[in-house]
Order: structure tokens, then sequence, then C-alpha cells
């Protein structure tokens, strides 16, 4: 696939990136608590529907600065044979086809499970504002919980993270998923 030339019509017709000025105030100050736990309700329905197709049960929800939702998808690795398809990456990949831009700036990633590194350097990348993650994850976690990536005062972009909303569900699915599989 060919992109389009600048200042050729399709290049016009795409979504301008969106500038920190631009932002709403809402964005800017954080998504409410409620919002949180609504978002992270839907990322653990997200969860479960990848356990049910035998992908370890993590679900994304990636918000825009308007509140809304920009993509939603669940793990996927295995039946894509792709590594990569981590549910925080097909979210990431989806929302930037939608809005025809690969940054993404004040979005809010809500995700069950603590990000690993790939996709901690994924949400730096696509200039993700925050993250509200629901459990940690003591073996990869890359947002506190083995190293931190996302806080690290070395890179361009920084991402805010919030840790453990509905952390006892989301632990729950991925400790029953794993004691039935060992």
């Amino acid at each position: 696939m060919t992109r389009p030339r600048r200042g050729s019509n399709e290049t016009a017709n795409r979504q301008r990136p969106v500038e920190q000025d631009d932002l709403p105030e809402r964005a800017v100050k954080g998504i409410e608590a409620e919002d949180d736990l609504r978002h992270m309700t839907r990322a653990l329905e997200l969860a479960r529907q990848a356990q049910e197709q035998g992908e370890v049960p993590v679900g994304a929800v990636l918000v825009g600065p308007e509140g809304d939702v920009l993509a939603e998808c669940g793990n996927a690795p295995i039946a894509s044979d792709d590594a990569t398809a981590h549910a925080e990456i097909r979210a990431l990949r989806e929302a930037g086809r939608a809005v025809g831009n690969y940054r993404l700036p004040g979005t809010t990633m809500y995700v069950t499970l603590e990000p690993c590194p790939m996709c901690a350097g994924a949400l730096l990348q696509a200039r993700v504002a925050r993250l509200v993650f629901g459990a940690p994850d003591p073996r990869t976690g890359a947002c506190g919980s083995v190293i931190d990536l996302l806080r690290d005062n070395s890179w361009n972009h920084r991402v805010d993270v919030e840790g453990g909303v509905l952390s006892e569900e989301c632990a729950t699915l991925l400790r029953e998923f794993f004691a039935v599989r060992r």
C-alpha cells in the first residue's frame, strides 16, 4: 500500500495530528474515577473473550481525548501467529488506523495487566498520555513492577501511570487461567 503524497486530497482528508493545546481540559486533568471503572470493566470483558479463544486473558481499551472509545481489543498472539499481537498493541494499531496517525496524544489506555516492555515502548512511541492498568505483572511488568520504562526521565515523552484499578478482578482472571493450564 502506498502512502498519499503530501498536499494530495487524500492527505488533506486525513485527520491532522492533535496538538497539546487542542486537548480538552478533561484530558489534561485525567478522566474521572467512574470512567476508569467503566473502561476497565470493558477491558475485563475483552480479556474474558480472549480467554474463550485460548489466549492469555488480557484486554485493552483506548479512549480518546474527548472520552470516546477509539479501540478495544483482547490478546491474540496465538490466533494471529504474531508475538506482537498483545491487546495494547492491537488497540494502538486499530486507533492509529481510525484517526489516520500513529501518534495518539491525549489518549488513555486501559489494560487489565501491567504492560510488558514492548507494549510500554509502543505507548511511548504513540504519545499516549495516560495508562491505567489492573493487575501488576511481577515477571515482565514494565511500568513499575520489574522495570519502569514509562517514568524514565531519559525519554522525550512521559505517560501518567495509574495501577490497581479493579486489580483483584484482573489478577483473579489471570490466576484462574494459569491454574487450569498448569
